[in-house]
């Protein structure tokens, strides 16, 4: 017996479909569900029969809870200490290793881009030994230099988030890197060519040619970093060991909905708060977008 066969036009579709079949089950779905129990009062070890329909009630409860701002504004710092030096050290730095490296370019670049495809465990692992508040090489270092006395950095609210903001910055520092290493090989040499005949030097060059031709990857690196900074979890998770810090001084926006789910059992009042917080996320990426195409417009 002779298989059907399919015709051309629907071979396309046939081949992406496992992807299509794994998105909608592993991304449009919890999406969707997300959505539905924001409207919803639901413990799930009652199972799904015990949901009940609350309207705004959890939004409300979102909007009034003095935790979910402070995790917000804990997130906004976190986000601006870690994700604006990034990007003013990652530009300078990727025009030094551009212009003074050549043979070993390849490995200044893989050295500053390990921290980024290291797992998040081991890196949060090593920092809170170096940060350790009697063995940690931190104070041992500012104890030789400056004669400080050792200071508890992971338990101590004024302490924990700029350990939090260094981690981030040491580890997103690479990935900036290769962004920015990546737009300076499509600037032309003519440019810099014809620039040293017109007799202008390094600093001039970087103002008038390098930092503007890297506009566009500066808008896409700060839109990544702004994404990414308002959804940190990792970190401040496993240095906090979920609970947030001292004081709750290092509880992430993305921490407190995991305890809000998986603590307090309250899926319905966290699925609410995530979507507030994506509205805030879509918000500030419009903001940035607004920012960058008025310094178009401008230039």
């Amino acid at each position: 017996m002779q298989m059907p066969r399919l015709s051309p036009r629907w071979a396309p579709y046939l081949f992406i479909s496992p992807f299509l079949a794994l998105f909608a089950l592993f991304g449009v779905f919890p999406l969707l569900f997300s959505l539905y129990l924001a409207f919803q009062s639901w413990e799930p070890t009652s199972g799904l029969g015990a949901m009940q329909y609350v309207g705004l009630e959890n939004f409300y409860f979102a909007i009034g809870d003095a935790w979910f701002w402070k995790s917000l504004g804990n997130t906004l710092w976190l986000a601006l200490a870690s994700g604006l030096p990034q990007h003013l050290v990652a530009i300078p730095l990727a025009v030094f290793i551009h212009q003074s490296f050549t043979r070993s370019r390849d490995f200044m670049i893989g050295a500053y881009f390990l921290p980024y495809i290291t797992s998040s465990v081991a890196i949060a692992i090593m920092f809170s030994s170096l940060f350790s508040r009697d063995y940690g090489l931190v104070n041992l270092g500012l104890d030789s230099l400056f004669g400080m006395a050792p200071i508890d950095w992971l338990n101590k609210p004024g302490t924990i988030k700029p350990a939090i903001a260094l981690i981030v910055f040491w580890r997103y520092l690479g990935f900036n890197l290769v962004l920015y290493m990546a737009a300076l090989q499509t600037i032309p040499k003519d440019l810099y060519e014809a620039a040293e005949m017109d007799g202008a030097g390094r600093w001039q060059q970087f103002w008038r040619i390098t930092l503007p031709s890297l506009k566009p990857m500066i808008y896409f690196g700060v839109m990544l970093s702004v994404i990414g900074g308002l959804q940190l979890f990792e970190e401040p998770f496993i240095l906090t060991n979920g609970k947030g810090g001292p004081d709750q001084s290092a509880m992430t926006s993305a921490v407190y909905l995991y305890r809000m789910a998986f603590d307090f059992n309250d899926f319905g009042g966290s699925s609410a708060m995530s979507w507030i917080l994506f509205l805030i996320v879509a918000m500030l990426t419009w903001l940035t977008n607004r920012a960058f195409s008025a310094r178009r417009s401008a230039a």
